[in-house]
């Protein structure tokens, strides 16, 4: 397998001629080491033949900000690797949870890829995503939310987000799944072509093992799980045969 390579904020993994490109961002507490946190997703997706392009970062309350982030270093990404192999092959861009947000956040509005595949996408308030921060707020007696808020952020997926094609996957053991809201949105647009899909699973199904275990105590890696990795991977590089 070829090395990984950081360049500008973001983790890339290329193959010789890759036939496309796959831009993640992950979740709240598994961004910082993508490369890591996803390394079974990921190696499923690199053996398709696919560029591997997955930003690292420290969630912030600026959402807004960081997708801006996220969009620039992706796009630095791709140059360098078009002036490499001298061809632009199209890329999906690939959310979990938070990341899902950033990537519906992009200043292009989705229009520079050919798909957004959003795993586990939730977008809950600050008092329900840092539920220690509500006690400060009223300590200090200070007003924080995210930037945009997820009533903000809901309204501009419907009247600005651009991209038709949106492939959503939940987990049938994901309390804190918000897929159908976001379907909901898509779905408001008149061009919309959006799609759900239910896998086996929890929030943290497309986060390696290494990370479930530090996260929920588990121990091995069962079949179902292998399973449900393995249907992620292809419905992902199936979307690249789709007009």
């Amino acid at each position: 397998m070829s090395k990984w390579k950081l360049i500008e904020g973001t983790w890339c993994m290329w193959p010789a001629k890759p036939k496309g490109i796959i831009e993640i961002i992950g979740g709240s507490y598994l961004a910082s080491a993508p490369h890591i946190s996803y390394k079974r997703l990921i190696e499923g997706l690199f053996k398709k033949n696919l560029a591997i392009h997955a930003w690292r970062y420290i969630p912030s309350f600026d959402h807004q900000f960081q997708a801006v982030q996220a969009w620039k270093s992706f796009r630095e990404c791709k140059d360098i690797l078009f002036s490499r192999i001298s061809e632009a092959p199209p890329s999906i861009r690939v959310g979990h949870s938070l990341g899902c947000k950033l990537h519906l956040l992009s200043p292009d509005l989705g229009r520079n890829s050919k798909s957004l595949v959003a795993l586990s996408f939730n977008n809950f308030n600050v008092n329900k995503s840092i539920p220690m921060i509500s006690k400060v707020k009223r300590k200090l007696n200070v007003v924080s939310e995210f930037s945009p808020s997820p009533s903000e952020t809901m309204k501009l997926i419907s009247y600005k987000y651009l991209q038709p094609k949106n492939l959503l996957i939940k987990f049938k053991n994901d309390s804190i799944d918000q897929s159908m809201l976001l379907l909901r949105s898509l779905q408001s647009r008149k061009f919309d072509e959006s799609s759900i899909l239910e896998l086996e699973g929890n929030h943290l199904t497309p986060a390696s093992i290494g990370i479930r275990k530090t996260l929920l105590g588990e121990v091995i890696d069962n079949d179902k799980k292998s399973t449900t990795i393995k249907n992620i991977v292809h419905a992902i590089d199936t979307l690249f045969t789709k007009n």
